[in-house]
């Protein structure tokens, strides 16, 4: 094992044992009109509870509609973060997975967060478990830790920084002009992707999302070759091969905007395909095409879907406002831990914004 790289094999075998676990996605869709209804009926309970629904692009387009009807947020995780702190609803229900209704309880602590369903995690936050990481980080005293959003309360505790996606970049490269050295956890990919960018000294935590890990360049290459005055989306999280042959990679806001900007009348896109309800809204004319997995089949894991993404559900946000069961709690002390670096985040977002 390298200093480089810390290896959390036990990790990934949570990860496939909870998927196999999930078993095969369930086929929910509904008539418009059943929907319609479905949609009144969580109307009214969020005006109930004084609650507000926010979602994330990965949801499935049922999900990112209601929470658009109902005066919520269609967001990435940082958005979904500042949107849920500054609401003035007592209550946040947040479908996504659930290292974002931790981070939703971390800033709000006064608010009852509620969850359609605890199930719903991911690959990058149980792949980076907290004893293993802070064992790492021991290791290494003289590193900043920097943790992506995708990780646990108890992970974000042990940071120094936590960043998504769409502000790792600058933060990183701030804290390199500082001559800092880095930890980076837990996405390898996304590290990898940093690092190339910045130039920065930085240590490596070995986790990968399992819908972004199942691009390939020579799927995309080859659709490509079909369909050859497209350009390529890729998220940073997908391998270093996929990035390299990218028109624009970025988080999924960024790659909303690039949709946007590109001349491009055909996007082939490379990230988990619930992007597509809030793209396509921005690109009508626009013809959206996903890319290919290499999991075409029976072997495919993810199919560029996230499945516990798709775990949130109708039936699941009426039934958890009806009840109010599925509550997030962090512990009081590990979440004034854990604030510390995601107000860093939030503060030095903010400054960009100026």
């Amino acid at each position: 094992m390298s200093d480089a790289t810390l290896i959390a094999n036990d990790a990934k075998n949570i990860v496939q044992a909870h998927l196999d676990r999930l078993g095969e996605p369930k086929d929910n869709r509904l008539s418009e009109e059943a929907k319609q209804q479905k949609f009144a009926q969580i109307e009214a309970e969020l005006k109930k509870r004084d609650a507000v629904l926010v979602a994330h692009y990965y949801c499935d387009p049922e999900v990112q509609e209601l929470a658009e009807k109902t005066g919520g947020c269609v967001s990435d995780s940082l958005e979904m973060a500042r949107f849920g702190r500054d609401h003035a609803a007592s209550t946040l229900v947040v479908a996504g997975v659930k290292f974002m209704g931790e981070t939703a309880k971390i800033l709000s602590p006064e608010k009852t967060i509620l969850m359609p369903t605890l199930e719903a995690t991911c690959s990058l936050d149980l792949g980076c478990p907290v004893d293993e990481f802070t064992a790492f980080c021991d290791q290494h005293p003289d590193h900043t830790v920097v943790v992506y959003a995708n990780t646990s309360a108890a992970v974000k505790a042990r940071a120094d920084w936590v960043v998504t996606s769409s502000c790792a970049v600058e933060i990183v490269e701030h804290l390199d002009s500082l001559g800092e050295k880095i930890i980076w956890a837990p996405d390898q990919h996304l590290g990898r992707y940093i690092q190339k960018k910045t130039g920065a000294d930085m240590l490596l935590w070995d986790g990968a999302c399992i819908v972004h890990e199942e691009f390939r360049a020579r799927g995309i290459a080859n659709m490509k070759a079909l369909y050859p005055d497209a350009a390529v989306l890729v998220h940073p999280e997908s391998p270093e091969s996929v990035v390299e042959i990218a028109d624009a990679v970025g988080s999924t806001s960024q790659l909303i905007k690039a949709a946007q900007t590109l001349p491009n009348e055909r996007l082939i896109v490379a990230t988990d395909r619930g992007i597509f309800y809030k793209m396509q809204q921005a690109v009508p004319n626009k013809i959206l095409v996903e890319a290919p997995t290499a999991g075409e089949g029976a072997t495919c894991r993810s199919c560029a879907h996230c499945p516990w993404m798709a775990m949130n559900e109708l039936d699941g946000i009426l039934e958890v406002l009806q009840k109010g069961d599925q509550e997030i709690h962090v512990d009081p002390a590990l979440a004034e831990r854990a604030k510390m670096p995601l107000d860093r985040m939030l503060a030095f977002s903010a400054s960009l914004k100026r």
